[in-house]
């Protein structure tokens, strides 16, 4: 059987029905670690990707010593998508049955992922589970996966992010080295920056301990509620947004708060909450006051300003992995390997 064949019996064998409903597997599963010469599977499950864009998530995947192949419709488009739910639906399980693929790094963001959350085959991800790379939108592939299936994903760079010495060093580090223990640097380009938004702060001072969910804030507000999203209780929770006014961002901590158990996290790592200020003249709270507002009262330890979110320099975080937030020290540590 050729290969335009395979792909054709593998696309006819994941029709777009709810075939994720109700599969939940607990035990915890680790990808294996990528390696210089591994090929990585490079799909859009989200928005639809410009030449541009795609060319560069190609150099820096090769940059990486990764080998790409491209899916099937990684150059379908449908309004803002890139292409329907059924087309993005067939690239991401056909990189999973693929075996010649090692990984999956998803090309960029946007929106549509949620879209496809309960037409997965998620039993067809446990058995063959890889490592899967991207943030935000990707967000709420990472955290359904695991939820459902107990596989480990990477909140990182999407392929066609600027590839900096902090993000690529982070990406090794995690998905390729697998460090552990491994005390996340903050990034000192990031420290420099002038912008508030960039300046780390103390919101609420302590030590915990637990497990890493999280993402991007306005995807898991919009899971609240959902059977995709994992249990907040006992959790290490981490978010970032970008483009959100202070109000929208209020709105979205209360959804989490109301919908989600918030309060009963170990703690909060935020991210960079990149152009969210608000304008000047708007009746508005600061970002900071915001934040302060929603997550102050909780009684969990909390940080702002992590190396990670919208940004040049991000770090890459496992969803999935027992990590620890030192508030005083302004530091997050992976205590466990994420790949085997």
């Amino acid at each position: 059987m050729d290969r335009r064949s395979f792909a054709a019996t593998l696309a006819l064998s994941f029709p777009l029905l709810a075939t994720g409903r109700h599969f939940s597997r607990k035990k915890r599963v680790l990808p294996r670690r990528l390696q210089p010469g591994d090929t990585i599977g490079m799909i859009t499950p989200g928005s639809y990707i410009s030449d541009e864009s795609l060319e560069k998530a190609v150099n820096n995947a090769l940059k990486m010593g990764f080998k790409v192949k491209m899916g099937k419709h990684i150059r379908a488009q449908r309004g803002f998508t890139a292409g329907t739910d059924q087309q993005r639906l067939d690239d991401l399980h056909l990189m999973f049955a693929d075996n010649s693929v090692a990984g999956i790094w998803c090309a960029r963001g946007g929106y549509g992922c949620s879209r496809l959350l309960p037409f997965i085959d998620y039993k067809l991800i446990s058995r063959n589970p890889k490592t899967l790379i991207g943030y935000s939108d990707i967000t709420a592939l990472l955290n359904a996966i695991y939820h459902k299936t107990g596989l480990v994903g990477f909140h990182g760079p999407v392929a066609a992010s600027e590839l900096t010495e902090y993000t690529e060093a982070q990406l090794r580090a995690v998905v390729m080295e697998g460090r552990a223990p491994y005390a996340i640097p903050l990034s000192v380009a990031n420290l420099k920056k002038e912008e508030d938004a960039f300046h780390t702060y103390a919101i609420a001072e302590g030590n915990a301990k637990g497990i890493l969910v999280g993402g991007n804030l306005s995807l898991l507000a919009a899971l609240a509620g959902t059977e995709y999203l994992p249990e907040a209780q006992g959790k290490l929770v981490f978010m970032e947004d970008i483009g959100e006014k202070p109000y929208r961002i209020d709105r979205m901590l209360t959804q989490l708060r109301q919908a989600w158990n918030l309060e009963k996290a170990a703690g909060i790592a935020m991210g960079i909450y990149a152009d969210c200020q608000p304008k000047e003249g708007d009746l508005s709270l600061s970002l900071e006051e915001t934040i302060r507002d929603r997550t102050e009262g909780l009684g969990i330890p909390t940080i702002y300003g992590l190396s990670f979110g919208h940004i040049d320099d991000q770090c890459t975080l496992p969803v999935g992995i027992e990590a620890e937030l030192d508030v005083e020290r302004r530091s997050l540590t992976l205590l466990e390997a994420a790949v085997r």
